[in-house]
């Protein structure tokens, strides 16, 4: 995954021009891309059986979501590197291998130390996997297939997010838990059989040594920013666990952006943000992912805890926002191309900001589906409206030759967005449900209310053995889930309008699309990404 401009060197191994071979590859590598994006949002259905089954906390459930995408996300620059450098089928396999180990781990997890364990190896394999399957492509497709290629790559990483839903949740609903986890592996075995049978070594040779430190400072950062917007909401923002891991994620970013500037040849060249377009597109994407992961934490528990549905009926229940999502998405060109890329962005984030509006002004117990569809609507329409041409103002802003750093930008920038928005909705609902449920455990036991604290699942497990109280013990989770919900929405409301106010103001120029569009210059099209 090169991201320095000025290192391009060409693959060691020819093109394949055979097409049979190349069918080949591709279906390797997508198969492999598959189990890692089911993995991102496979443990969303089952939040509220971990917490039993474990005895964890919503807190915790959120950990075990989330640390996949944080190390995911942490991992991907700095792996995505060393696979260019030491060969992309041998760090391929090796992390098909971590990741399904890592998942046959966690569908045998007896707690939730193993599980978070589990969780973060499997985020290790990941960010092995993630960077290298595109890679592969680039390095032995010829120019024209390649952005076929691509655009069927894109394609699964879209769709796998979707079918993992889907399986995720007839699982849970069919069996348990666990075999969630069953599917990863299933996948993983098919993918390293077709990798080692067709796929082609390849590498860069890079300029200069290893960037070691930009590696060490930029996981530094990412892992200090993440872990304090988790704990802030949950421990306070003055806390000293807080403030310190705030102050490590800046002195990491702070050290990152030091050494990359002073680097000949950077693992991350910084300098390519001086252009406008890149920096807002990578803050769009930034900002809409982290709010919408954020929405699926708070969604899946309504449903299955509040309204008491199962997991499939759950998913289903998603879909209307995922579908318009996906209809806004092919609409967004054409709007754009009308009234330009920075008025389509603005527009998408204003729909996103008013749908999460929506839903913290409305969301009930007593109202159900009704009294989130609406919200659900416009942030699906407006996430649509703003990711495609935030990425077209990322790939836009560079050259057909740097074309791999856009890419690498755009896996970098989503999955960081949505391991922050993870770690601060979630903190938020969780903190909020725990604020607001203790006036409500005045006249409950003392073992069902402290049991109630930890979270929705809980509760309900505790008013099983609750007797006369089991009732108000429900309700009164359920109003506080919702009190939190509300919270968490509002706190997604506000990042949109700085985000909004931001796109407004230092949004793509036109005329740096028609620079970057030159013949000298021209990008190839955007095929979107996971």
């Amino acid at each position: 995954m090169k991201t320095n401009p000025r290192a391009q060197a060409g693959a060691a191994d020819p093109i394949i021009h055979t097409h049979s071979q190349r069918r080949a590859i591709l279906a390797g590598v997508c198969v492999a891309l598959m189990a890692v994006i089911a993995s991102v949002s496979g443990l969303n259905v089952a939040q509220q059986q971990l917490a039993v089954a474990l005895d964890a906390s919503q807190s915790d459930v959120i950990w075990m979501i989330n640390i996949y995408a944080v190390t995911l996300a942490a991992l991907l620059l700095p792996l995505g590197a060393i696979g260019d450098r030491w060969g992309r089928k041998p760090v391929l396999i090796a992390g098909l291998l971590i990741f399904g180990i890592a998942n046959a781990a966690a569908g045998l997890s007896p707690s939730s130390g193993v599980m978070l364990a589990a969780r973060f190896l499997s985020g290790v394999g990941a960010a092995m996997i993630m960077p290298v399957t595109l890679a592969v492509i680039t390095s032995t497709f010829p120019a024209e297939e390649r952005s076929k290629a691509i655009g069927i790559w894109s394609a699964v990483a879209g769709g796998g997010g979707i079918l993992g839903m889907f399986l995720s949740a007839l699982l849970v609903d069919v069996a348990n838990w666990r075999w969630l986890f069953v599917l990863p592996v299933v996948l993983v075995l098919a993918a390293a059989f077709m990798v080692t049978r067709s796929v082609p070594n390849s590498r860069e040779a890079p300029e200069g040594g290893f960037d070691v430190v930009g590696a060490i400072s930029s996981v530094v950062a990412v892992v200090g920013f993440i872990f304090s917007l988790h704990e802030g909401p949950e421990r306070g923002w003055s806390s000293p666990i807080t403030l310190l891991t705030l102050l490590v994620g800046s002195a990491g970013a702070l050290g990152f952006v030091t050494w990359e500037l002073r680097q000949e040849a950077p693992l991350l060249d910084l300098r390519l943000f001086r252009n406008r377009g890149l920096t807002s597109g990578s803050l769009s994407l930034l900002a809409v992912f982290g709010v919408q992961a954020g929405i699926f934490i708070a969604l899946y528990p309504y449903f299955q805890a509040v309204l008491g549905w199962s997991g499939l009926r759950s998913t289903v229940a998603l879909m209307p926002m995922a579908v318009l999502s996906m209809a806004s998405s092919g609409l967004a060109p054409r709007m754009a191309a009308r009234v330009g890329a920075r008025l389509t962005m603005v527009s998408g984030i204003l729909l996103g900001a008013v749908g999460l509006a929506l839903m913290a002004a409305q969301v009930s117990v007593d109202g159900g589906y009704l009294s989130v569809l609406p919200g659900m609507l416009a942030v699906g329409l407006g996430m649509g409206l703003s990711m495609t041409p935030s990425t077209e103002a990322i790939t836009v802003s560079l050259p057909r030759e740097r074309q791999g750093v856009a890419s690498a930008l755009n896996d970098i920038t989503r999955e960081f967005g949505t391991a922050l928005g993870v770690a601060l909705l979630g903190a938020v609902l969780a903190a909020g449900y725990r604020n607001a449920i203790d006036a409500r455990l005045l006249a409950t036991p003392t073992a069902a209310a402290d049991a109630a604290r930890r979270g929705i699942a809980n509760a309900f497990a505790a008013a099983n053995g609750a007797g006369p109280h089991s009732k108000v013990l429900i309700r009164a989770a359920q109003d506080s889930f919702v009190d939190g919900w509300r919270q968490a929405m509002w706190v997604g409301v506000a990042v949109m309008a700085v985000l909004l106010i931001y796109v407004l103001v230092r949004g793509p120029e036109a005329a740096a699309t028609n620079e970057a569009e030159s013949p000298s210059t021209a990008p190839i099209a955007p095929t979107g990404d996971a």
